[in-house]
């Protein structure tokens, strides 16, 4: 039986601090490069953002930060903000702000939007009280425009916390409606679980990892597949013990009735060419493999961009630290976002030009393009992703870093152009769906792989959409006077 893993947020420090310590112009279609701080974090208003940005119905961004704010002296336990594209910045709940922490300490690492337009999300403590670090063992929660925060369901509810605890990685919304998620310790063999919740917080525990054989310590969450299948990444186990005697990591694939299929095990060759420790995830790229990041491991030691089929057939896509003096950058702790031109985006911890860490552009045959050289009062630590909102701007934050070192929120601008995306990526025909945009108030007409579907325009930024008969998987476009958006990802027509 693997050590009990209880210190939750200790672990959360730990790989921040890490990723401290280590911490040319693309000659295509993208435009210069612009790089601009919206804001700076003071510690009152929350204290290191580790939270992937995710743009809501209203256009506005929410994140969240994993210390600060005036609960759980001294450190805070944590908020929730919100953010417009032109940095208006407002703190729009405070963790632990009821009596025992009961609705929450530390946000997880991503945010998801509902099919009901609401914000739903974990924490990694708080809730009742049980054998775990910081006053519990985590929650799932929803969050409301109007600013209401729900706790739809405690961790560690069940004898011998059977149902898992601290859950760090965000979920994933299926075409069914439902949220999947996975838990970072306890359940059977403690090291965390796999579940499913419905949108009304009733929660079935699907799997449970036991280290050696699939893996252990879920930091990133599971995204689904164009195939219907859920996939996701380990940080540790598996049957490598190159990594501190705990396992390199894996990459698994999962059916939404909790069917586990090991995909690769990272660090079984001398040296880990394939790369160690994928922290951030995978996402799907156009040709329907998939694409991560491993923050060490590779040809140079230094991490990793791999690709990796269905099948489990992994290829290294790049390995970092190729150029001279690491001028591509090194340790991408942070994952993938798939870029509406098809590319990949992404951040390093170290590294560039100044040693601050980059971000970049790398395509699927592996061309990389330096980005942007992170300055020393820009920030650094970045542990998530990044996110591109449908104006085309990528948003992301970093950790402990900028002027007065408790985190930034920054915004990125390559010359991409306006898109549309749906919630969910999948659907029957009939069942209704949401589409996220820019300047859709005057919207004409919308169609599902070319087939008309009837539609409501709710904001400036949100249509709602029924799926059509006849419609297949394939973009989804909105007419507006501006011209005819398409959608950054195939929207899957489920039979």
């Amino acid at each position: 039986m693997r050590e009990t893993k209880t210190r939750l947020q200790a672990r959360w420090w730990a790989r921040a601090g890490a990723a401290l310590v280590i911490s040319a112009a693309f000659a295509g279609a993208l435009a210069a490069q612009t790089y601009t701080t919206l804001f700076t974090f003071d510690f009152h208003d929350g204290f290191y953002p580790s939270t992937a940005l995710l743009q809501a119905p209203n256009g506005n961004l929410y994140g969240g930060t994993i210390e600060g704010g005036p609960g759980c002296a001294p450190n805070g336990c944590g908020t929730l903000f919100e953010i417009t594209p032109g940095g208006a910045f407002t703190t729009v709940y405070n963790f632990c702000s009821e009596p025992n922490c009961a609705d929450g300490a530390g946000p997880g690492e991503a945010l998801v939007l509902g099919t009901d337009g609401n914000i739903y999300g974990v924490t990694s403590g708080g809730g009742k009280q049980y054998p775990c670090i910081y006053g519990g063992c985590g929650t799932i929660f929803r969050f409301t425009s109007a600013g209401e925060l729900t706790t739809l369901y405690t961790f560690c509810s069940q004898q011998n916390c059977a149902d898992g605890a601290g859950p760090i990685a965000g979920l994933a919304l299926a075409g069914n409606g439902n949220f999947y998620g996975t838990t970072s310790s306890y359940g059977t063999y403690f090291d965390g679980s796999a579940f499913e919740m419905t949108p009304a917080g009733a929660l079935t525990t699907l799997l449970n990892f036991d280290g050696a054989t699939d893996g252990a310590d879920s930091i990133a969450g599971m995204i689904q597949g164009t195939d219907g299948n859920l996939y996701g990444a380990m940080l540790e186990g598996g049957s490598s013990t190159s990594c501190a005697s705990v396992g390199c990591g894996t990459i698994f694939k999962m059916t939404l009735g909790g069917t586990f299929t090991l995909l690769h095990d990272f660090c079984t060759e001398s040296g880990c060419p394939d790369g160690a420790s994928p922290y951030g995830g995978v996402v799907e790229g156009p040709d329907g493999n998939f694409y991560g990041t491993t923050y060490s491991g590779g040809a140079y030691g230094y991490g990793t961009v791999f690709e990796i089929t269905p099948a489990g057939v992994l290829t290294v896509v790049h390995s970092f630290c190729s150029r001279s003096l690491c001028s591509d950058g090194k340790y991408p702790f942070a994952g993938l976002v798939r870029g509406s031109d098809g590319a990949f985006y992404g951040t390093t911890g170290g590294g560039g030009t100044n040693g601050n860490g980059t971000i970049f552009r790398i395509t699927s045959s592996g061309a990389l393009t330096v980005l942007h050289n992170f300055e020393p009062g820009e920030g650094g630590g970045i542990l998530v992703p990044m996110t591109q909102a449908t104006n085309g701007i990528f948003y992301g934050v970093t950790g402990l870093g900028g002027a007065r070192k408790s985190g930034t929120i920054f915004a990125l601008s390559v010359g991409l152009g306006p898109f549309v995306e749906t919630v969910p990526i999948s659907g029957r025909t009939g069942e209704g769906v949401r589409i996220l945009g820019t300047d859709l108030a005057g919207a004409t007409g919308v169609t599902f792989n070319g087939v008309e579907a009837t539609f409501k325009v709710l904001l400036n930024s949100e249509i709602e959409a029924t799926v059509p008969e006849g419609a297949t998987t394939g973009a989804v476009e909105v007419v507006t006077p501006g011209g005819t958006l398409s959608s950054n990802a195939p929207f899957v027509v489920r039979p």
